[in-house]
């Protein structure tokens, strides 16, 4: 893609991070773009752990694309260290483009990198058109995730 840069995300993009995740029926209800400070206090909080990759894709110095990739050691699997893929969002002027694709793809590419073994990721039941996406990007659905509010 042209003039694509995927890059570690910079507080100066948290506007353009929460306006996407907002951006769709599920955010809409959950996400608050008009009121940064709970964000910005978050992103300070991933800034600060080496297994956090808050990530953007910029086109033309405008946010595009983001996703959040973590990077968890573990024990399992022979001790093998796994990533999460998690936010993804593109920005609705570019859906469709293959952003999406070059997105994850580069989540793989850096969990490799980074010596992960195994890349996951969650989407909600509702997102069937995500679900597809991902399966033809070569993720298989293998488990049932549950969820707890406190």
């Amino acid at each position: 893609m042209k003039d694509l840069q995927i890059r570690a995300a910079g507080a100066d993009d948290l506007p353009a991070i929460v306006a996407m995740l907002a951006d769709d029926p599920l955010g809409a209800q959950r996400e608050s773009p008009d009121d940064l400070a709970p964000y910005l206090a978050a992103f300070e909080r991933l800034a600060g752990d080496p297994h956090q990759h808050q990530t953007v894709a910029v086109r033309d110095g405008r946010v595009v694309g983001t996703l959040q990739l973590t990077v968890i050691p573990g024990l399992s699997r022979r001790g093998a260290t796994r990533s999460v893929i998690e936010a993804v969002r593109v920005h609705r002027d570019e859906r469709g483009s293959g952003l999406g694709t070059q997105l994850i793809e580069w989540a793989v590419e850096e969990s490799r990198r980074l010596g992960c073994s195994l890349v996951q990721l969650t989407s909600d039941a509702q997102r069937s058109d995500a679900h597809r996406f991902y399966e033809r990007l070569g993720f298989t659905p293998s488990h049932v995730g549950f969820k707890r509010a406190l």
